[in-house]
């Protein structure tokens, strides 16, 4: 029985620890042009830093992508996003209005693009 009970209790731990994406508005699609302050490759996903000029000061934006092991696959690396460099992305941005949203495409300053950055 107390082994039964540690394994339900494991399995709703696990199940509440990954969040869906309704935070995000999926009607929306917003374009940032910034400079990436960091690239967090860590499980479950990845997070981009990207500060954007917003009326003479600077906004930091959390931007969140797919899993490392999906990403890889895709020709992601932990160095696809290095700091200071200058990059468009375009998120479903956050439902309440914060500075964050959901990855959906990237354009690097000599024109390579990754995601889906013709998604409008």
């Amino acid at each position: 029985m107390r082994y039964a009970l540690l394994v339900v209790f494991c399995a709703v731990a696990s199940l509440s620890a990954h969040h869906s994406a309704t935070m995000f508005d999926s009607t929306k699609v917003k374009e940032l042009s910034g400079t990436v302050k960091e690239f967090q490759w860590k499980n479950p996903h990845v997070w981009i830093q990207l500060n954007v000029q917003n009326g003479g000061k600077v906004e930091e934006w959390s931007i969140e992508g797919g899993s490392p092991n999906t990403l890889s696959r895709n020709g992601w690396r932990p160095s696809t996003f290095s700091p200071g460099t200058a990059v468009s992305i375009k998120v479903n941005p956050m439902k309440d209005g914060q500075p964050g949203g959901q990855f959906i495409g990237a354009k690097f300053a000599d024109g390579k693009t990754i995601g889906n950055w013709d998604r409008d």
